[in-house]
């Protein structure tokens, strides 16, 4: 595959070097476009060396090549990394100033940016509504890691490891994903404007004692994506933010629950006056039977600890019971469009799909959205696979499933809400 690594600006340029190795171990033809400020960090040499292949960040270098057009042309994959917030600027503003920002123009496959900046400049209102500009026209933006970032200071804006950014553009190159006019964020402006959409999102930890907790792998980075894809379309989001690795969006109503009990009761005050509730969240199925005070101690006569589990209630499944009475009763109820989320394996009995149509129809919900989980999958990931299964699908019309960053899924999953939320309104 041909990739085009462009290299902006910052101090975490040094670690796109480890990329660039790995896409050449890889057995990829990698040329390096740096741009001049980030010659000040690596230089043209390391680029050259690693790569196998000349490098410049001048149009006016090997002009017989017309470069600034060839190389957009060639490539099947642009990674941008790291893609600073003068970079993603310059790009959202169709800049051509320099060989990359030409190249950026002249792009016709995938287009992958991996940010690094200051938490203030991630936040910025102006890099978000750049941020939304590349993406609402097919660009793939990952979203920075939560970390120590340049001095002392920590926060979101530090570059993905190398080797996450490697596995995404990798999974977004073999899908094939985005195509500009196959985007479905692009189209979702204004889409949710005047309504209340409430999302949960993160994963649960139920107390153990004081020190420890049971608790899963979710990162909280689709229920993110899927409140910025909210926000995107004009709602008003309200946030239910369990335990989350990635920050949570500027703009949002946010409440923070730690066990699921916690959250039940949040999911409960918020639903009735919400349009749509998307349960995002990774909720424990279980809880200890007793949170101890004192920290759980190693016994002397080496005998183990037992720990009594038992099960939490079915929130989905109570939001879904709660509306439905109420519009029983009293005709109109909200929320319209309830959401499911639904992390499955397939085992000797029955297969991933199997069991989230069992689940949708246990669950009652408008939609449910299907995870295939394991090692490496999906949870932490910025790469994820879902199939949206709803009622209404039949041999004739199945089930959609659909590849790519979260922040893809999240547009897709809110363009079906703002459908299934326009049939459900009724006729006035």
């Amino acid at each position: 595959m041909r990739i085009v690594l462009g290299v902006g600006g910052g101090i975490a340029a040094y670690k796109s070097a480890s990329l660039l190795r790995l896409l050449t171990e890889a057995g990829h033809n990698v040329s390096v476009i740096p741009t001049e400020a980030s010659t000040r960090f690596v230089g043209v040499a390391t680029w050259e060396a690693l790569s196998g292949n000349t490098v410049s960040s001048s149009v006016f270098d090997e002009v017989e090549k017309v470069n600034h057009v060839r190389l957009g042309h060639e490539a099947d994959l642009i990674v941008v990394a790291p893609a600073t917030a003068d970079l993603l600027a310059r790009a959202a503003a169709g800049q051509a100033n320099d060989l990359l920002t030409n190249t950026l123009l002249m792009a016709r496959g995938p287009v992958f940016f991996a940010p690094a900046m200051h938490t203030e400049m991630w936040s910025h209102p102006a890099t978000r509504a750049n941020v939304a500009t590349l993406r609402s026209r097919g660009a793939i933006v990952m979203e920075p890691a939560v970390g120590r970032l340049t001095g002392k200071d920590s926060g979101a804006g530090r570059l993905p490891d190398p080797e996450d950014i490697f596995t995404a553009a990798m999974a977004a190159a073999a899908a094939g994903l985005p195509a500009p006019a196959d985007t479905a964020s692009a189209s979702l402006s204004g889409a949710l404007a005047g309504k209340t959409v409430t999302i949960t999102a993160g994963g649960t930890r139920e107390p153990l004692d004081p020190v420890r907790f049971l608790g899963n792998r979710s990162s909280g980075k689709q229920g993110v994506a899927l409140a910025r894809a909210a926000l995107d379309a004009g709602a008003h989001v309200r946030l239910i933010a369990a335990h989350m690795d990635v920050p949570a969006p500027d703009g949002v109503e946010l409440t923070r629950v730690e066990t699921a009990l916690e959250l039940r009761e949040a999911v409960h005050a918020a639903a009735p006056d919400s349009d749509v509730l998307i349960m995002a969240a990774a909720v424990a199925d279980f809880r200890p039977d007793r949170n101890s005070d004192t920290k759980i101690k190693k016994r002397d006569d080496g005998e183990d600890p037992v720990i009594t589990l038992v099960r939490n209630p079915d929130i989905l499944a109570e939001a879904v019971q709660h509306r439905n009475s109420a519009r029983t009763s009293a005709g109109e109820a909200l929320p319209l469009v309830i959401v499911g989320f639904a992390a499955e394996t397939g085992d000797g009995t029955a297969e991933v799909l199997d069991y989230g149509r069992q689940k949708l129809a246990r669950k009652g919900c408008e939609l449910l959205v299907l995870n295939r989980v394991g090692v490496s999958l999906v949870f932490g990931q910025d790469v994820t696979e879902v199939t949206l299964l709803s009622p209404a699908d039949s041999e004739a019309s199945p089930a959609p499933t659909y590849t790519g960053t979260k922040s893809e899924i999240a547009g897709r999953i809110i363009a079906r809400v703002s459908q299934e939320l326009s049939a459900a309104l009724p006729v006035r």
